[in-house]
């Protein structure tokens, strides 16, 4: 055991919080409102202490366990700028942002790792949001560093950039690096489900698996208030549509013996999605398809958040 302990807030199915704990990291407390990624966690790590809460109701007084951890790390929903949302949408969005910055302030972890939109490093619409960060947590004597990851740098069969801030507390900042490629070569669709594409025996798989030679295009979950589980907006379902991949809804189970391979393109299950997304094979989602899927899309791959795990410990140890 490492000795590194963690809270994490805005858990979900608990994709960061996973990687953490590849990385060496124990986790003290794991809070989200949502009661199905509740459900998903503890199905996965029963010991794990889970809490349903929202964030902005937390009192951290009433968990004196989360005091002095090594590290705070927050997954909270994608901010995105009010010209493409609805803005009470993106207000609510950025209050989970900023109260995630704010927890810090009774939790004074060593350590503080926010992972969201690759905007919010550098585009000019998050500016005052970047300069609010800043200032609060140089005031409890943090130094910041921004910047963006690549999943599929890291093993992820998946083209999703993350933005990344990672704060230490100044004796520690020196020591950080952002973690740095693990993979020579991305992993293609085919070759990350060519196995789980002919589980049942559908001849096809490996043809199938030998076109579709890119990586996926980013998941998205969508939103919670409408839509189904599907790929994504139009122009991700025509990659998709590239690699043999129907992106307008998934599929149940994955292709059987008797499948009519004339059919152009097959649907992906959410297994499958879980893959593209760094889960391992063993990890479980709680809840109906789309639910399912939604906590798949929303997720932090486990390899990047492994990938940062290690980063910030070896900055902590150093």
């Amino acid at each position: 055991m490492s000795g590194l302990r963690f809270v994490d807030v805005c858990a979900g199915a608990g994709g960061l919080a996973l990687g953490l704990e590849q990385a060496g990291f124990d986790p003290v407390l794991l809070l989200d409102n949502k009661p199905v990624a509740c459900e998903t966690l503890r199905l996965n790590r029963p010991k794990w202490h889970v809490l349903q809460m929202d964030l902005l109701d937390f009192d951290p007084v009433e968990h004196p366990k989360t005091y002095d951890v090594d590290l705070l790390s927050a997954g909270p929903p994608r901010v995105r700028s009010s010209a493409t949302v609805a803005r009470t949408e993106t207000d609510e969005e950025k209050r989970l942002l900023e109260a995630a910055v704010l927890l810090a302030h009774a939790v004074q972890p060593r350590a503080l790792l926010i992972e969201n939109v690759p905007g919010l490093v550098d585009a000019e619409a998050f500016g005052p949001l970047r300069t609010f960060i800043r200032e609060e947590l140089e005031h409890l004597g943090y130094r910041l560093r921004w910047f963006v990851l690549n999943a599929a740098d890291f093993g992820v069969p998946q083209d999703r950039k993350q933005g990344v801030l990672v704060a230490l507390k100044a004796r520690h900042f020196d020591a950080f690096r952002p973690p740095t490629p693990t993979v020579e070569a991305h992993v293609p669709v085919g070759r990350a489900l060519r196995r789980s594409m002919s589980a049942r025996g559908w001849q096809g798989a490996d043809e199938w698996a030998a076109q579709a030679i890119n990586v996926a295009p980013t998941l998205v979950g969508g939103s919670d208030n409408r839509g189904g589980a599907d790929l994504g907006p139009t122009g991700t379902k025509q990659a998709w549509a590239r690699m043999g991949v129907n992106g307008a809804a998934l599929a149940d189970e994955v292709p059987g013996p008797d499948r009519d391979n004339s059919l152009d393109m097959v649907k992906l299950t959410d297994s499958q999605a879980a893959l593209l997304q760094g889960f391992p094979h063993e990890w479980q989602f709680a809840g109906r398809k789309t639910a399912r899927y939604r906590q798949i899309g929303h997720a932090s791959p486990p390899p990047v958040g492994r990938a940062l795990g290690g980063a910030v410990a070896d900055a902590l140890r150093a």
